[in-house]
């Protein structure tokens, strides 16, 4: 329940409703009146029906597929607040799109993650509020306070509840080298060692294994990600720490982007079981069996909180 600072009211555009409303039922508000619609042509629509002059406003928002339509509801929705006369807008970002983009690999390449942030900052937006950028770099793309909440807290929580005392047999992977500082993290968490696929990519959504770092030979091993969108990798390195000697493959990851064949290929994979968090929606298509969920919304209804008073967030990661 917020009990300080000034009003603060929560508003959703369409992107993920239902955790903006678990956000708010938290935090002992309602959502928001407002509607973000589309005329006839697609330009889109926004209508506030409530006040706003003064309040700290926050806006749900994850600029997942459809990634431009989401994007643009809310920078529009940003510009509707600045001009509206708010105290100050944050943008809930769970899943921030274009993150992969974050450098040139190649000549030519554009930075999209740093032109989405400066129109952040140009719509108007104080401040943002994220989880697990895919670059923690990004936080400096931005000439705005980013607040970066981080996912391994709740899934190293529910891993420790779900095996407790059968984390001894227990190894945490990383699918690939970029994650290894993130697979370190959670092995930390649980207490367990560490090892890492290497693998080479020889285009995009397409990687091969090549070898396994560390002994996973006779153990259950845990695959850890930021994101999964066609599930290539996650998939390629389950099968591969199988045939060398995983007795069984567990994975999780922030972002379920899940696009393409990501369905198929985690049903028809040796993964026993996929954790995500609710940064995306998923769709009634993509809930599988072995898809276990967990909500984000009382970690960022706790950071609103800590925004509005005032108060630090980096308790938050201990």
């Amino acid at each position: 329940m917020v009990t300080h600072g000034k009003d603060v009211k929560i508003f959703s555009c369409n992107s993920h409703p239902q955790l903006a409303a678990d956000i708010a039922r938290l935090l002992g508000v309602g959502v928001g009146d407002s509607q973000v619609s589309m005329f006839s042509d697609g330009e889109i629509s926004v209508n506030i029906y409530e006040t706003v002059r003064g309040a700290d406003v926050f806006i749900v928002q994850s600029t997942c597929n459809p990634v431009n339509d989401n994007l643009m509801e809310l920078l529009i929705m940003i510009d509707a607040f600045k001009r509206a006369s708010a105290g100050r807008v944050t943008a809930v970002m769970p899943y921030f799109g274009y993150a992969r983009q974050d450098r040139k690999s190649k000549a030519r390449d554009p930075i999209s993650a740093k032109l989405v942030a400066d129109l952040l900052t140009a719509a108007g937006a104080d401040r943002v509020l994220t989880m697990d950028l895919h670059a923690a770099q990004i936080q400096g793309f931005f000439n705005i306070p980013v607040d970066h909440l981080v996912g391994a807290p709740i899934i190293s929580s529910y891993y420790l509840d779900k095996f407790k005392d059968e984390l001894s047999d227990f190894v945490v992977v990383s699918p690939d080298l970029g994650s290894v500082t993130r697979a370190r993290n959670y092995a930390s968490r649980l207490n367990v060692p560490i090892a890492i696929v290497d693998k080479r990519r020889p285009k995009p959504n397409v990687s091969e294994v090549m070898n396994i770092i560390g002994d996973i030979k006779d153990k259950k091993v845990i695959l850890v990600d930021d994101m999964i969108d066609t599930a290539g990798t996650i998939v390629n390195g389950a099968k591969a720490l199988k045939e060398r000697g995983a007795v069984e493959v567990y994975a999780c990851c922030t972002h379920a982007v899940l696009s393409g064949p990501a369905i198929e290929r985690i049903e028809n994979s040796p993964i026993k079981e996929l954790v995500v968090l609710d940064t995306i929606p998923l769709s009634t298509a993509k809930h599988l069996d072995k898809i276990k969920v967990l909500s984000v919304a009382p970690a960022f209804a706790e950071a609103i909180k800590r925004i509005d008073g005032d108060i630090s967030l980096s308790e938050m990661f201990n």
